[in-house]
């Protein structure tokens, strides 16, 4: 047969489209179609201490340019919350997808069991780098013991297991003479990964953890708008303004790690998903169950899915954050997690089947075991409009984690003795005994200074979060009682005091 020049030019189109697609199904086979992912954690950073947040204080001194243009193209969640107010579990609850206490990782440092898996361990799996670099971790335990017998057990048993679930285990301090060295680092990392394969990176900022540098860069301490829950004293605002410095290098480093992925042409393709692993050492913050000590600031960037400068009210714990990638990607973990994927918010399309309520304990820290810097045990449950918070240990002294030895710290018991303090901080900050309950109406009340707990109004309300938090704790096997047997024991310890 013979053709004419335009049959020719048909011929050659179908070769060429059939080339293209063999070529298409192979690149599909080895994974080069599937998303990078970069996980990026901010350290002791809470919500909204980012300008898209409309933050008064980061908007005022644009502390936080790079997460504002970030924001723009992605999603940014209002309600995203962690697990634990600490960096250990919480941490851990992000890689696992489960409640701390479900895993047996409430105590600061405990690694979860060998046998536990992560939602990195899927995706390797599946066919991806995966790795770890920046801020310590703290996935496999304490990173330093004075006792070494805890590093030998925690060997012993596995738990001390990154090196073989992780194609690369660094750390790397991006504070100090590191700070200009941060996007250095992150090439170098990405120069480890294989060409042609998928990755997941976590990378970790130091930024905001203490301690603080004392400069705090052109921020007016005496300009700053204080929370309600913050006396006004001059250490406070000072720390306060310290703090903010710290984020504002926070922003610098996400600035340095997003320009480097353009740089190398891997922004259009990465889902980069920023937040913080639990809340400020700034009073009521980190160690606390107090809103400031859960609620953090998430933003994902995803490029042809997920729509730009968009905002979501949609509950989120830290725990989701596997499942949902997982999702993404048409993957499961091979047993049950406690974490729901967010996916369909991501692609905006909720499904009505989202989650309605976030958890969130505390438990063992570090230092004293009479004080709340050392040790609590408490559990919270968060609904769209209320919070509701479970003591167990209500006579524990109140000291703030990280914070005790400075001179905001020194200034507020300063202050409480020579009785200037107000009414409101001695309640918060000093009292002799805590209420078991704390229930907080967080549309009226977002700082969460009115207690409605054991108030008539609030009776159903109290009592429809308690039985979803005694619903969690049995489902996780805690180790605390629950709260209607304290309730019980109060009731029969007043009826014999009556009699």
């Amino acid at each position: 047969m013979i053709l004419n020049s335009k049959s020719k030019v048909v011929l050659l189109l179908i070769v060429f489209l059939n080339l293209s697609f063999a070529f298409g199904q192979k690149s599909n086979k080895s994974g080069n179609n599937k998303p990078n992912i970069l996980l990026i954690l901010s350290d002791d950073h809470s919500f909204p201490h980012v300008g898209c947040y409309g933050d008064e204080n980061v908007l005022k001194y644009n502390l936080t340019p790079n997460l504002d243009s970030f924001a723009k193209e992605g999603m940014r969640f209002t309600r995203a919350y962690t697990t634990a107010p600490q960096c250990a579990p919480s941490r851990t609850s992000i890689f696992t997808s489960c409640s701390p206490v479900s895993i047996d990782v409430s105590r600061f440092g405990e690694p979860s069991r060998k046998e536990v898996p992560f939602f990195t361990d899927v995706l390797r799996e599946n066919g991806y780098w995966v790795g770890l670099d920046g801020r310590n971790h703290h996935l496999d335990g304490a990173i330093e013991s004075k006792n070494p017998m805890i590093n030998e057990v925690l060997t012993k048993e596995g738990m001390k297991n990154l090196e073989q679930r992780f194609d690369h285990v660094a750390r790397f301090n991006t504070k100090g003479e590191n700070f200009s060295k941060v996007p250095e680092r992150f090439n170098t990392v990405l120069s480890e990964i294989p060409e042609n394969k998928p990755f997941f990176l976590y990378f970790g900022f130091n930024q905001p953890h203490r301690s603080f540098d004392e400069d705090y860069e052109e921020i007016n301490p005496n300009d700053l708008v204080l929370p309600p829950d913050f006396p006004d004293l001059p250490e406070i605002r000072k720390d306060y303004a310290r703090y903010l410095s710290d984020v504002r290098d926070m922003d610098k480093c996400m600035g340095y790690v997003l320009k480097v992925l353009a740089d190398r042409k891997l922004d259009k393709n990465t889902i980069v998903i920023f937040m913080g692993d639990n809340g400020d050492s700034l009073l009521r913050g980190k160690g606390t169950l107090a809103g400031r000590g859960i609620h953090v600031p998430l933003i994902v960037r995803w490029p042809g899915v997920v729509k730009g400068n968009v905002s979501s009210v949609a509950l989120v714990s830290g725990e989701d954050i596997g499942p949902t990638l997982l999702d993404a990607l048409g993957l499961n973990f091979k047993k049950e997690v406690s974490g729901i994927s967010f996916l369909s918010v991501l692609k905006g399309t909720p499904t009505g089947n989202e989650r309605k309520y976030v958890f969130a304990e505390r438990g063992f820290h570090a230092g004293p075991l009479i004080r709340t810097d050392g040790l609590d045990l408490s559990r919270s449950v968060t609904s769209s409009q209320y919070h509701f918070v479970f003591n167990a240990l209500p006579k524990q002294e109140f000291a703030q984690v990280d914070m005790v030895k400075t001179k905001a710290w020194e200034e507020l018991l300063k202050s409480h003795s020579e009785n200037t303090l107000g009414e409101t901080y001695n309640r918060l900050y000093f009292y002799k005994e805590r209420p078991i309950f704390e229930l907080y109406d967080l549309n009226r009340d977002p700082f969460e200074l009115n207690n409605l707990a054991g108030q008539k109004e609030s009776i159903e309300i109290e009592k429809t979060l308690r039985n979803e938090m005694e619903a969690k704790m049995l489902k996780d096997h805690d180790f605390l009682p629950l709260p209607s047997d304290v309730i019980e024991y109060g009731k029969k310890k007043k009826a014999k005091t009556e009699e």
